[in-house]
């Protein structure tokens, strides 16, 4: 197959399959197959970057594009919940790392290698973007006059797909629309240095921030300004610079710097800002507002069968409530600790773990009940849906009864759908807000030795969770204060990544940030210390230093490969 037909033969069964909605299983019949003449016309392009973006939105919980799975369970943050360890088996297998394996087919009783879906899933964006940007290649000028708008809007989705795979596999294959078939089938995943895949994302989205109008007519499209927020997001992480075991050896200072300056430019614009109320951020009537700089957009009732809710979020529902099912994602006693506070309403930094949260005498940062639903607390700020404990958990001995609320809705909101027991709903997915752009531009100027400046952005966000009480039916004991001044980098450094905890908790950011700066390996090891005793089925669990910092290369692309790919350090 040559490398037009290949890229518009997966367009044609994109295309055919854009309304499966939320179904994990292709097989049903097509509702209506198009030809390949039909796609690859200049008429048609902008159907083929709209079936680019809708494949953000076609994920589900074994393939979610909200990284619940992988940046909060690994991250000491959440417990894999449902019904024990063999309930979707690989999800425990992140918990405990060391069961994680390249052929994840293995693992009873799913037998299907979500890693490599994941994987799969990831390159069909890819080659959807791919397809679209040939067609643009081949037309003319007076074909398609918006020519560089549209390919800027595909290479910053392309770099999305790229982003998402770096950060879960490092090094993987680069794969653009000026490739031969030959080339293609040539390429492996160790052709580009780890610094030279961050160049091309980074790349990707440079384009787009140049070839993009800074406000579009369209809600969900991209921008000049959201490329230029993923642009600085690729730059911080590229800016840690690991070696081969993935050690970080130097922090760059020049992409810090232009980190800095493209969130200046962003802020500038006016177009962004916080929200009065963190909880806002979490209800469906505010999506899309200006606390939303790209996010995917969810719907229901759209024309497909099962609607483009939140699929991935479908297993997370509590079991009583009014939702049925299924009890997955349930935040840790470290994570919900992590919101004590002092007599400061500073973070109780070295003893936060010490006890239990005590909801009658701790006090606390009053984005705890904004994140996490616990027995006798109302849920959804909802006073007459108060959290039942036990009874609203599926396995409470296993892995404790809370429940992370941040991708649920109210049981009864008109945004709800069901397939079988599944809740989803129509609430967007963030992939980047307002406050993680401005905590990008506060951890850039502390590791720059400017963390004087970092104190106001930091303090910005804590002043905002203060005034974030009034929907929380005074569940809690708040409060929260302000740093005065930062001693040293070490100790800025600390705030800065305490307050990417809080504000940004099981929102799937948790892990990646531990492996950007290079301390998972402590900060696992000090979690598993404590939580072992706490949860006696992580007593196996194992956090080893050059491996577990990235998932294995699936097996099945290694094959694929005809053997060309090598596979990542101690798999």
């Amino acid at each position: 197959m040559n490398r037009i037909s290949k890229f518009l033969t997966t367009s044609l069964i994109a295309l055919s399959v854009v309304s499966c909605g939320g179904s994990d299983e292709l097989d049903s019949e097509p509702q209506a197959v198009l030809t390949e003449d039909q796609v690859a016309s200049t008429e048609n392009i902008d159907a083929l970057v709209i079936a680019t973006y809708s494949y953000l939105g076609n994920d589900h919980y074994t393939a979610p594009n909200f990284l619940w799975p992988t940046g909060n369970l690994r991250a000491g943050d959440a417990h894999k919940g449902g019904n024990g360890p063999s309930d979707i088996f690989a999800y425990h297998a992140l918990s405990m790392y060391e069961p994680l394996v390249p052929d994840m087919e293995s693992f009873p009783p799913d037998l299907i290698d979500l890693n490599n879906k994941k994987w799969t899933r990831n390159y069909t964006g890819i080659s959807r973007a791919n397809s679209a940007l040939q067609v643009i290649a081949e037309a003319s000028t007076s074909e398609l006059p918006s020519a560089d708008e549209k390919a800027a809007e595909l290479r910053f989705l392309r770099a999305i797909f790229y982003f998402d795979l770096k950060i879960h596999h490092k090094h993987i294959s680069w794969i653009d629309e000026t490739m031969t078939q030959e080339e293609i089938l040539a390429t492996t995943n160790r052709d580009l240095t780890d610094q030279q895949l961050w160049d091309n994302i980074a790349t990707d989205f440079r384009f787009a921030a140049n070839n993009l109008p800074e406000v579009q007519q369209d809600v969900g499209r991209a921008s000049s300004l959201s490329a230029k927020a993923y642009l600085a997001k690729t730059l911080l992480y590229q800016a840690y610079e690991q070696d081969q075991l993935h050690n970080v050896i130097n922090i760059n200072q020049q992409k810090l710097e232009e980190v800095v300056s493209l969130v200046d430019e962003i802020e500038a614009s006016g177009e962004y800002g916080l929200y009065d109320d963190y909880a806002e951020n979490f209800l469906v009537e505010f999506e899309n507002g200006r606390e939303s700089v790209f996010a995917i957009q969810r719907s229901l009732n759209d024309g497909s069968p099962d609607g483009r809710g939140t699929w991935p979020s479908a297993l997370n529902a509590p079991m009583s409530g009014g939702f049925g099912c299924c009890g997955f994602h349930v935040p840790t006693e470290n994570f919900v600790n992590a919101f004590k506070t002092d007599n400061s309403g500073l973070p109780r930094f070295t003893t936060f773990n010490d006890s239990v949260y005590d909801v009658n005498n701790d006090y606390v940062d009053p984005r705890l009940d904004h994140s996490v639903a616990m027995e006798g607390k109302p849920f959804k700020y909802d006073p007459d849906l108060i959290h039942g404990g036990d009874s609203w958990a599926r396995a409470p001995g296993i892995y404790g009864n809370y429940t992370g609320m941040k991708d649920l809705e109210h049981p009864e909101c008109d945004c709800r759908g069901e397939n079988g027991p599944f809740p989803i709903f129509s609430l967007n997915t963030v992939l980047i807000r307002y406050a993680d752009v401005l905590l990008w531009k506060a951890e850039a100027l502390i590791e720059l030795d400017r963390w004087e400046e970092a104190t106001p952005i930091i303090n910005r966000l804590r002043e905002r969770a203060a005034a974030s009480t009034e929907r929380l039916n005074n569940a809690s004991l708040y409060r929260i204060g302000n740093y005065d001044t930062f001693t040293s980098k070490a100790e800025a450094r600390n705030a800065l990544r305490w307050e990417r905890r809080v504000e940004l908790g099981l929102e799937g950011h948790r892990f990646f940030d531990l492996v950007r700066w290079g301390i998972a390996k402590e900060t696992i090891d000090e979690y598993l210390v404590t939580e072992r005793g706490r949860k006696p089925y992580l007593q196996e669990a194992a956090f080893t230093k050059n491996k577990h910092e990235y998932l294995p290369i699936p097996n099945q692309q290694i094959n694929l490969s005809g053997g060309i790919y090598i596979q990542n350090p101690g798999y």
